[in-house]
């Protein structure tokens, strides 16, 4: 039974508003216990993932050099915690699918379309941002940075301070390699096009430089190793949208059919029709008797010299006495008729009288 079967006073609005938060409890739920059940999974492998994942810097410890647990309670927590950090990357395919799912009812036909490759190639994408991570960059930034300690001192990794930085590196790698995918939402979505992000391509080649330094430690390896992919992939973003988003028949009805129409209209239509508007354009800007070279039109704009100056100076004075006397010929005199109305004629009563 549903809930408004369950309240038959509860408002529509309200009711679809109740049971969206209702789909959204019940999938939060399954993503706990799917994440729980790899989890129970996983944890009598604990030990082992950790040394795994800690092989890259064992690799290039000196020989007798071992890693260390400052904290009493480190050996137990810190493999527990490994643990449940690997159970959500590795749950990250059903926590996708479970956000799609959700939001899917409300997207149309043509977003379902395009959604589904970006939700398969966002997944492929974060593993491969970290395999990247675990086989490219740990290998050269330990070496990097063993080889360039002081003479005299042993590098001992705390065991929870390596687990940290291994996280933050899968996490900014997996992030960095989605940027094909944003790059396409972006361009989908109408919020910016191919040929604009290329024309901005210097700004975000440093701005993934400014993404590598802050992602990373403060080493240039790290953060070149990030940069550099981040930039590759924006292009692979941007080659791919050319492909995958084509613009559809009612947009090249809309935006292209009726400019072909109206540029071929205009090529088409009658000299006459321009040709009497410039006239009457001219005739209307240009005073009774002085030609329309007088009076140029914006674009055709100079400077004039003193001597034309004062010509036109005197033309225009001209042009203002005569329509004065325009306005005393067909306006005052008619007016003062008005004002003063002629007395009538009364000679014939007169003479009668007398």
């Amino acid at each position: 039974m549903s809930e408004q079967e369950q309240n038959p006073d509860l408002p529509e609005a309200e009711a679809t508003f109740v049971s969206h938060l209702l789909e959204l409890r019940d999938r939060l739920l399954r993503i706990i216990i799917v994440v729980t059940l790899i989890f129970a999974a996983l944890f009598p492998f604990a030990n082992d993932l950790y040394t795994f994942l800690a092989d890259p810097l064992l690799a290039h410890l000196p020989t007798g050099s071992s890693m260390i647990a400052v904290e009493v309670i480190s050996p137990f927590l810190t493999p527990l915690k490994m643990t449940f950090f690997a159970a959500i990357f590795l749950g990250v395919p059903y926590l996708l699918f479970q956000m799609w799912a959700f939001v899917a009812p409300g997207l149309y036909q043509h977003e379902k379309r395009l959604a589904t490759p970006l939700l398969i190639s966002s997944v492929i994408l974060f593993y491969a941002g970290m395999a990247f991570a675990y086989f490219v960059v740990f290998p050269l930034v330990f070496n990097f940075l063993i080889g360039v300690a002081p003479e005299g001192v042993a590098m001992m990794t705390d065991i929870n301070k390596y687990l940290d930085f291994i996280l933050a590196m899968f996490f900014a790698f997996g992030l960095a390699f989605e940027v094909p995918v944003a790059t396409i939402i972006l361009i989908a979505t109408g919020m910016t096009t191919a040929d604009s992000l290329l024309e901005k391509r210097p700004y975000i080649i440093v701005g993934a430089f400014v993404i590598g330094m802050l992602l990373t430690p403060p080493d240039v390896i790290s953060q070149i190793m990030l940069a550099l992919p981040m930039w590759m992939l924006f292009e692979l973003g941007i080659m791919m949208s050319r492909v995958l988003i084509q613009p559809s028949e009612d947009d090249e009805d809309e935006y292209g059919n009726d400019d072909v129409i109206s540029d071929a209209a205009t090529a088409t239509a009658p000299s006459t029709t321009t040709e009497s508007t410039s006239s009457s354009a001219e005739t209307s800007s240009t005073p009774k008797g002085y030609s329309a070279a007088a009076y140029p039109e914006p674009d055709d704009y100079t400077p004039l010299t003193e001597k034309e100056l004062d010509s036109e100076l005197e033309a225009a004075s001209r042009w203002e006495e005569d329509a004065d006397d325009d306005v005393n010929e067909y306006g005052d005199e008619d007016d003062e008729a008005d004002d003063h109305p002629v007395k009538p004629d009364n000679s014939d009563d007169t003479e009668q009288k007398t």
